[in-house]
Parts: structure tokens; sequence; C-alpha cells
């Protein structure tokens, strides 16, 4: 999968040569990106938003979190004028990796863009993994996530996406339930799904909703009783 990464899929370097060398070829690609911003005119916006992505992320491989926040958000107040909302998401992605200070409410309003706008599923419940991992084991608020995860994936993926979005976010949910609630069978697992209203998407989606304002607080970048309005249903 393009978004999701599995716990083996982070790059090790085999030794201080590789890591030396692995350094140079990501200070190349910086130098790369900057010059190619630099020669797109302006008319270029997607690309240009593009190109920043790829430079945010580089610069998180190299863990120069400040700077690659601050392209992160140029990309993302771009990608919001352009209303490009996976764009946007994408950037809040860097931002979010990139471990800043406000990285959390860049989560936050990617989560929130991620679920009001029919992006890439896999994207979304992408996002809705990193609440999950952010969230504390006594709290519900990864079980909301992996369940807003499961049901954007039943709402919006289609055939291979489907099929292998759903092993996912199942073993999501069963990872949050063992976690959470000490789940260890089927049994368990029902009568915590059903305690915890799980079933209802009209009672875990506001849910969600109250915990990424508690992760954004007032810090919002985007006016979202403006995008509200121009939505066909809200």
């Amino acid at each position: 999968m393009k978004y999701i990464k599995d716990a083996d899929s982070h790059r090790d370097a085999d030794s201080a040569d590789d890591l030396i060398t692995s350094t140079q070829l990501l200070e190349q690609r910086v130098t790369d990106f900057e010059r190619r911003l630099e020669s797109l005119p302006a008319s270029a916006k997607t690309e240009r938003i593009d190109l920043q992505i790829e430079l945010g992320n580089t610069l998180v491989d190299l863990e120069r979190g400040a700077q690659a926040f601050d392209v992160g958000r140029f990309a993302f107040d771009a990608a919001i004028a352009l209303e490009d909302w996976e764009r946007a998401v994408l950037a809040c992605t860097v931002m979010y990796n990139a471990d800043q200070e406000d990285s959390l409410a860049a989560l936050g309003q990617g989560v929130w863009l991620g679920v009001t706008f029919p992006i890439d599923p896999e994207l979304t419940v992408a996002m809705l993994q990193n609440i999950v991992e952010e969230t504390p084991d006594d709290s519900d608020g990864a079980a909301i996530a992996a369940t807003v995860a499961h049901y954007i994936t039943d709402l919006r993926a289609k055939d291979k996406q489907h099929e292998d979005l759903t092993f996912f976010t199942n073993g999501l949910m069963g990872q949050v339930a063992r976690r959470h609630g000490k789940v260890n069978s089927q049994e368990q697992f029902d009568y915590w799904y059903n305690k915890l209203e799980l079933g209802d998407p009209q009672k875990f989606l506001p849910r969600l909703r109250n915990i990424i304002d508690v992760m954004v607080q007032t810090n919002w970048w985007v006016d979202r009783e403006a995008i509200w309005a121009k939505l066909p249903v809200n």
C-alpha cells in the first residue's frame, strides 16, 4: 500500500558508511527539489505543491523538522487555496511527521479533511492510524479512529483496495480492542464494541469531531464553516 506503512517498512542503515551515503543522497534530493521549485513558473501551482510535499518528506528523513514543517505549511496553504483536498492532507502528513509544536494540529486538520472529502481512502485511513498511535491505551479515541477507518474503507474503497484496507482496518480494530478493552475473545469483542457504540456512525462521527477539536484547539488553518457551506450535503 502507498500510504500505510508496516512496522518493518522503515529504512535502517547497515553501517556508518551507509548512513553517510544515505544522508548525502537525501541532501542531493533537497538541492534538486529546491532548484526545480525555483525554476517553476507561477502557473504551475499543483506541480509546486507536489514538489514541496516531496521536499518536506525528504527534510523529515533528514530530521530537519522545523524546515519540513514550514515547507509542509506552504504546500497546505496553496492546496487549500486550490481546494485540492488530497494534496492538503498530504501536506498535513509532512507537518505531522516533522514532529513540531503544531504537528498534532496538522494531524487533526488532515483527518478532518480526509473524512470530509472523498480523497483516496488509504490516505484517510493512514491519517486515522496516526490518531490510534497518538492515543493513550485507556482512552476511547483509538477505538473511534479505528472504527472510522473501517467505515471510510467500506464507504469509499473498491475491489482490491477494499480487500487490502478491510484486512488492515480489521487488524487495527483488533489491536485497539486488545489494548483498550483487554479483549481476548469474540464475545468480549462484541461486548466492548457495543458498549462503546461503535456500530452507529451518528454516534462515532461526532465523537471523532470532538477528538479533532481537542487536537487542533483554536489553531485551525481552514474555515470549516465556509467549507461546509460549499458541500452538497452539510
